[in-house]
């Protein structure tokens, strides 16, 4: 029910944001008087979680997620390159503030739709808006075939559910950071002992280095489930490159997977054990719809 309720409040806060215009998009893309901070992170991820941005209105994202194997396993699967984890997924502004996309992810063969919608934005006068708030939702659907044990006889059994909310803050042009808590609900976990619902908090940020690079880091503390030992916490750090029409993403991780509901509660590797693995993100932006401006 909780993430019900979470999804209620926002519904709520479109609803009203939406319901006394006509005009959907002319109303989220009015600019009051207050100057707005941009550019708080480069991508849509920080390294494997969300950042606070969302695409532009018109705007659609293509994003190729890749992770090697552990660098421990050593040369017989030389040092991690002969395994694979993938993501290929959209993204698109349907608004300055609303973004919506989809994907498709080789744990457990995982569809995802994902929605990210940004509640406030933080100004230049502080006083005014001190951060930026965005809500990001995701809805999993496990697409494997059913075993032999018949855990998935229901179709509600193969999904899974993220709600997060990113507290976002740039404090000048090279250094921005972002706090996010989050409720991760599953329909049907692994075993009896396993919680439904995992809860967390994750903080991550961006040092800028140059014009066209920056640092990134991220890391999410689980609190449900401190007895099972199985599973750490997980950490990544990574280096951005702009390239202009692309963002190239390449980082080291603890972390198999690459969606939330996966590696938040599930990374079993340990830095200190070497469980290290190399990954690499590609962001490619496409302009669907030209801004108002720039058309003849």
């Amino acid at each position: 029910m909780k993430k019900y309720f979470i999804v209620g409040i926002v519904v709520f806060l479109c609803y009203n944001s939406f319901a006394q215009d006509d005009d959907l998009m002319n109303l989220l893309d009015n600019e009051p008087a207050a100057e707005y901070i941009s550019a708080t992170f480069k991508s849509s991820n920080v390294v494997l979680g969300q950042s606070i941005e969302c695409q532009g209105k018109g705007v659609l994202l293509l994003n190729i997620q890749h992770h090697f194997g552990e660098i421990s396993s050593g040369f017989y699967d030389f040092f991690g390159f002969d395994n694979a984890s993938t993501r290929i997924g959209v993204k698109y502004g349907i608004c300055n503030r609303i973004t919506v996309g989809m994907g498709r992810s080789t744990m457990k063969k995982t569809w995802d739709g994902n929605l990210k919608f940004k509640i406030f934005r933080q100004t230049k006068k502080s006083s005014i808006m001190p951060v930026s708030v965005s809500y990001y939702g995701l809805l999993g659907i496990i697409s494997l075939k059913n075993p032999d044990d018949n855990r998935y006889e229901y179709f509600s059994s193969r999904m899974s559910f993220v709600n997060q909310l990113i507290i976002a803050k740039k404090f000048n042009s090279k250094f921005s950071v972002q706090l996010i808590p989050s409720l991760i609900h599953w329909n049907l976990v692994e075993t009896k002992d396993d919680n439904n619902d995992i809860f967390s908090l994750g903080i991550s940020g961006r040092v800028k280095l140059s014009n066209r690079t920056s640092l990134n880091y991220e890391y999410h503390y689980v609190f449900s489930n401190p007895e099972n030992k199985k599973y750490n916490n997980s950490l990544s750090l990574g280096i951005d490159i702009d390239t202009g029409g692309h963002i190239f993403q390449f980082f080291i991780t603890n972390s198999t997977a690459i969606t939330e509901q996966y590696f938040i509660p599930y990374t079993e590797g340990r830095w200190i054990d070497g469980d290290i693995l190399i990954g690499f993100n590609i962001h490619r932006s496409f302009t669907i719809v030209k801004p108002k401006e720039l058309r003849n």
